[in-house]
């Protein structure tokens, strides 16, 4: 990740004669690619890379905060013109509960509950 990866994943998988193995899975810009393969080729025992292109369709992104009773947390909202989703942001509500030394989900539904209580105000 420190590398210029978007993603990386790894899957166990059988190989050849049901040799178990670990496929890696790495996400990245087109201009980090070759960099990428450099690394993979260097510090595994893999003797190929195999890549694919893939296209991406993104709903826009934009950022709001809500207060509630264990502080603010950021609301990451992503829509077009027919989607529109929001989520607490998952740092802001970690941080949140181990401060507050309550579970991780309560944080979250407050926030949730919060960001829909001011977007029900604004309809």
């Amino acid at each position: 990740m420190e590398n210029s990866a978007l993603d990386v994943w790894y899957t166990p998988i059988y190989m050849k004669k049901n040799r178990p193995g670990v496929m890696i899975s790495v996400l990245c810009n087109p201009e980090d690619e070759d960099k990428l393969k450099g690394i993979l080729l260097n510090e595994t025992t893999t003797l190929g890379v195999r890549s694919y292109t893939a296209y991406r369709s993104i709903l826009n992104r934009q950022w709001t905060k809500v207060n509630t009773s264990f502080g603010d947390i950021r609301i990451k909202i992503a829509q077009n013109e027919k989607i529109c989703k929001a989520a607490p942001e998952y740092e802001d509500c970690k941080q949140a509960a181990e401060k507050h030394g309550v579970p991780f989900r309560e944080v979250y539904d407050v926030a949730r509950l919060a960001y829909e209580e001011i977007k029900r105000k604004k309809e």
